[in-house]
């Protein structure tokens, strides 16, 4: 995922001033069914479990109905009367600066105005501070956030450090190319070719696996790869489909090509000891996603993602413990 700078800004007190996508470059600126997905494992168990190889469930979160979900860290932030929420400012369509109004705005950002407007009774009592990939998870485990809406793919390691919700989306990682690359997906067209990705993500981990030939270029930041596609540097990013989408949208002289190669869940991720506030903000989304077509999620989805990721139906399915 794309790094950002470290800012905070409180929705509720200060106007954003700063432009969209800072720091980029202007080429590259644009603009409740539980299904059977292996065997829950119980949320005490998820480091033991990952240590043994046997990470079966790691989707499945607490349930609404399984405790609390109006306890300490829930009356943390109505007793502070703001929601400290770490986001990104540069992953255009799910947390960017808007262009016309200067605030913070996309998919992600939908979701945690939700969770605002169910604990504080508004969704503006937010403060977002923007945070690198690195520093989303000891944001967490120091309390310096309630949560991190960003992207954030729920894997079996990040379970030994942080508590995620329910999924509230998946993607996939996929490659992006110039319209006139002989790369038709991950695959034998890749040898040869430079791929980049970023470093200690999902891709890098994959490409590793198998690189199908290419050379893999490792970049801090995963909107890198984009200017340097752009510079001739690189033949191909490979990163999460729903980022690659966004990117495409910003320029229209690259595309996703291929299938999705890797399942990414998408899921608030919070401090293990808040789980109160895992089951509430599980609440939450249960609500959000509820309604079919006329859902938030899908109406969300609509508005910031169906242009340029369609084909998706509806959110995951939750898997409860």
């Amino acid at each position: 995922m794309a790094a950002a700078c470290a800012l905070t800004v409180t929705a509720a007190l200060s106007p954003l001033g700063v432009g969209p996508l800072a720091g980029v470059p202007a080429a590259v600126r644009a603009s409740t069914s539980v299904p059977s997905a292996g065997t829950p494992i119980a949320h005490g168990q998820y480091a033991a479990a990952t240590d043994a190889g046997t990470c079966a469930a790691p989707e499945a979160s607490l349930s609404p109905s399984s405790g609390s979900t109006d306890g300490a860290a829930v009356e943390r932030i109505r007793k502070r009367g703001r929601l400290i929420v770490g986001v990104d400012q540069n992953s255009y369509l799910w947390g960017f600066r808007d262009p016309e109004t200067g605030a913070i705005a996309g998919f992600d950002i939908e979701i945690v105005k939700a969770v605002a407007q169910d604990i504080l009774g508004s969704s503006a009592k937010v403060q977002y501070l923007t945070v690198p990939t690195n520093k989303r998870v000891p944001d967490i485990q120091e309390h310096k956030v309630d949560m991190v809406v960003r992207t954030m793919s729920i894997t079996c390691d990040r379970l030994q450090k942080v508590a995620f919700s329910i999924p509230y989306f998946e993607a996939g990682q996929q490659l992006l190319v110039p319209k006139d690359s002989a790369i038709t997906g991950y695959d034998d067209s890749l040898k040869g070719r430079t791929v980049c990705t970023a470093s200690s993500s999902t891709g890098q981990a994959k490409l590793e696996q198998d690189a199908h030939g290419a050379r893999v270029k490792a970049v801090d930041n995963q909107l890198d790869c984009l200017v340097l596609l752009q510079l001739g540097q690189v033949d191909a990013v490979f990163t999460d489909n729903a980022l690659a989408a966004g990117q495409a949208a910003q320029d229209p002289t690259v595309h996703v090509v291929g299938s999705p190669v890797t399942k990414e869940p998408y899921g608030v991720a919070m401090n293990l000891d808040d789980k109160d506030l895992v089951r509430r903000v599980n609440q939450v989304l249960t609500a959000y996603e509820a309604g079919g077509a006329n859902s938030a999620w899908m109406h969300s989805y609509e508005k910031w993602l169906a242009k340029d990721l369609p084909g998706v139906t509806g959110p995951p399915e939750p898997t409860y413990q």
